[in-house]
């Protein structure tokens, strides 16, 4: 039971957590959950659209294809998932909403060999986001500063890339590069970072997939290299190649992107979202950025909205 009065209880957040809709403040995992102690654990971010989510189908695979290379078996269906999902959503009153799905192997005995039996943590949390589509607003207030870092990407041999596991140090300690202190206190040089592979090949950003143009083409880094394949990232190149718009998977150097017409950023939040500069270097405007954020817009509004 809770002390707050009704009205401040009220105005919690919710999270769903191993079945049950709870107020943060009584939501609580283990100290000895393996995804804490291990980041033994996998998880989706997920967008909403007036209270649907964004290619389910898509995330759920992935997640799937995540606890499988984990050997999480959590024995939750794709469609008992969705219901949390959406149980969470109603529960805080969202429609246009953040959306994180996480499934560790839950507790087990301290060692780090788990164990074949999994009783799994399950946790659903949301937030909201500004209306999407058409007629929607961007949840970044401009274009984004793009930074190489000395941070490689981790080798698709040690974790593989598709695996989307709750041990993101890789891509903290990339953001922490993009620290230093300033007058005030700490500040960011770039708004994203760049990683970049054991060869110099550029990867994806901490948390976003990566597109530049030039005269020739669209141009991506190939999933054959240590790159998350992201539900956006795949949207959009589904998007250009119906516009006929030529489209390259590749390895790439961080001069092509320093010296590319456009370079725009993906994930699941963001959607699209250009870069203005490559660290430190101007990138000029082109029609494609904006194009291809037309037609995902023009795609979410009609099957959502």
């Amino acid at each position: 039971m809770s002390d707050e009065p009704p009205s401040e209880r009220d105005a919690e957040p919710r999270f769903h957590v191993d079945g049950a809709v709870v107020p943060a403040s009584e939501a609580t995992v283990s100290v000895r959950d393996r995804g804490f102690r291990y980041g033994d654990a996998a998880f989706e971010t997920l967008r909403t659209y007036a209270g649907d989510v964004f290619e389910w189908a898509a995330h759920a695979d992935r997640l799937r294809a995540t606890c499988d290379l984990l050997s999480i078996d959590h024995g939750l269906s794709d469609s008992e998932l969705r219901r949390r999902i959406d149980e969470t959503l109603v529960a805080n009153d969202l429609d246009d909403a953040y959306v994180r799905l996480s499934i560790s192997r839950g507790v087990q005995p301290g060692k780090l060999t788990p164990q074949p039996d999994v009783t799994p943590t399950v946790v659903v949390e949301v937030d909201a986001l500004p209306r999407g589509g058409l007629e929607g607003e961007s949840v970044w207030d401009g274009p984004a500063t793009l930074q190489t870092v000395k941070t490689q990407r981790v080798p698709d041999r040690a974790i593989p890339a598709r695996a989307k596991t709750h041990n993101y140090l890789n891509g903290i300690l990339a953001r922490l590069e993009l620290r230093i202190d300033g007058p005030d206190g700490p500040e960011t040089t770039a708004d994203e970072a760049l990683l970049l592979d054991a060869d110099g090949a550029v990867t994806e950003g901490a948390t976003s997939n990566v597109f530049f143009v030039d005269d020739r083409a669209l141009h991506t880094p190939s999933l054959d290299g240590p790159v998350l394949p992201g539900i956006t990232r795949s949207v959009v190149l589904d998007l250009a190649r119906e516009e006929r718009i030529p489209v390259n998977e590749g390895r790439y150097t961080p001069d092509d992107l320093r010296s590319a017409d456009e370079v725009f950023l993906t994930n699941t939040t963001w959607e699209l979202r250009p870069v203005s500069k490559v660290d430190g270097i101007e990138v000029g405007g082109g029609p494609v950025t904006p194009l291809l954020s037309k037609l995902f817009d023009a795609r979410v509004e009609g099957e959502y909205y």
